[in-house]
């Protein structure tokens, strides 16, 4: 077989399987790189996921920009906007209180802390304090350069939907910007389309590394919080989630996961909810859920929506650091722990890693900040299984809501195309608008 019959072979294998293959491999070459001390294999596979998500990291600051501006801008093209809006984050809010109170559930049912010895003095040098005052003031840039160079993502949301908002209020006369904005979107979404073409790679790169250099070492001290991580997230993402779209929704969710598992393969390897953006809308829109408000709902989700960064994962965490260092935490705490998860989830801003809430949370409840630095190590573990549950739920919210005020495509979505398949035709463009077909569901 030539090279291009290899290449045409490599193209006709569903995204999916090319992604199972690499996560295989990976794992297999982490464990040969673990139990036979092949360093150059150790050091290969780590240069292959950090090029990956340098490439997806890259991307970042220009996605997320233009993505937030013309989802703003898009909304005056979208009838009942303002309601829109409203039940989107009303419905982020929602699932967010329940994963949550899961989170804190599962903390209080396993004790995860328990057992588990502290160092004396953990490093937390380079840890910085997650108050809210530092959370708030840091929305607001000093330097839009900076902002960009350090990517911020955080001030970076800011700054386009300030600008969004001000492009909306000119008028007619900043069409050109708003044509501007939308070509950089797609000059930046295409070519990250080609870095997440290469995500089979990137899954072998990453997951071998993982496996070759943290290992069950890593995860034993630990064992009791990280399957608490994964079955908390596991509940939401294969139980509550189902469940909304079932009873909420009104929906087969088994069409749902089909049509949204590309997303969360790339989630769950990438450990990005931006870098997976692309992808999110895609599937969602392919999905049945309107384009111009999948591009508002999409982007604004993938800053704000992590129901496993922001809920689950601070709610265990903050009752291990408890535990570990021998604080009794009451009902005050445990609804200040819901109530920080449920509000300050932008604090994530869609990046890799979740320290940034989870010192939040510590900081709110009055906890040591030492209990992050334990907890360091094995976050990459722990991130591949909370971010896929973000961006399951930046899936889940856009259909719930497209659902209810019926302007979803039942269509499309009892029949979710292939993500390597062709583009649809304009059929998930058009503007929102009612659709007879289907009887209204109760409020």
């Amino acid at each position: 077989m030539s090279a291009v019959d290899s290449l045409k072979s490599l193209k006709r294998t569903p995204f999916w399987v090319q992604i199972v293959t690499g996560l295989v491999l990976g794992v297999v070459l982490g464990f040969i790189a673990k139990e036979y001390s092949v360093d150059w294999l150790t050091e290969t596979l780590t240069q292959i996921g950090t090029i990956f998500v340098q490439l997806l990291k890259l991307a970042v600051p220009p996605l997320v920009f233009t993505a937030i501006l013309v989802s703003v801008v898009n909304l005056r093209n979208v009838n009942n906007a303002a309601r829109l809006a409203a039940r989107t984050l009303q419905w982020f809010l929602i699932t967010s209180l329940i994963a949550v109170g899961i989170g804190i559930t599962i903390g209080l049912v396993t004790n995860p802390g328990d057992g588990f010895k502290a160092p004396a003095k953990a490093d937390v040098s380079k840890l910085h304090n997650g108050g809210w005052l530092d959370f708030l003031t840091g929305i607001i840039p000093t330097n839009i350069v900076k902002s960009f160079s350090e990517v911020n993502v955080l001030q970076i949301v800011f700054l386009a939907v300030v600008v969004g908002a001000a492009i909306l209020s000119v008028g007619a006369k900043a069409e050109p910007a708003i044509k501007a904005a939308e070509i950089v979107l797609e000059i930046v979404q295409k070519a990250l389309w080609w870095v997440i073409k290469l995500s089979p790679l990137g899954t072998l790169g990453l997951i071998g590394k993982s496996v070759a250099v943290y290992g069950w070492d890593l995860v034993k001290p630990l064992g009791t919080f990280t399957a608490d991580i994964y079955v908390g997230c596991a509940l939401v993402l294969f139980v509550v989630y189902p469940l909304l779209l079932a009873l909420v929704g009104k929906v087969n969710p088994l069409h749902y996961f089909k049509g949204a598992w590309p997303a969360i393969q790339l989630a769950f390897v990438s450990r990005s909810s931006v870098g997976t953006m692309p992808v999110t809308q895609k599937v969602t829109e392919r999905l049945g859920v309107p384009k111009d408000y999948a591009s508002f709902a999409v982007p604004f989700g993938a800053t704000t929506k992590m129901d496993g960064c922001a809920a689950i994962y601070p709610a265990v965490a903050a009752i291990f650091v408890a535990e570990v260092y021998g604080v009794n935490l009451g009902i005050k705490d445990y609804l200040l722990i819901a109530f920080v998860s449920v509000i300050g989830s932008a604090a994530t801003a869609g990046l890799t890693g979740a320290i940034v809430m989870l010192t939040l949370t510590l900081s709110t409840v009055g906890l040591p900040l030492e209990g992050v630095a334990l907890l360091l190590a094995i976050d990459p573990i722990l991130d591949m299984m909370r971010t896929a549950t973000n961006v399951a739920g930046q899936v889940v919210v856009p259909i719930l809501v497209s659902s209810r005020e019926k302007t979803l495509d039942l269509e499309m979505y009892n029949n979710p195309r292939d993500l390597d398949a062709p583009d649809e035709p304009v059929t998930a463009h058009v503007p929102l608008q009612k659709t007879p077909e289907r009887e209204p569901v109760a409020v």
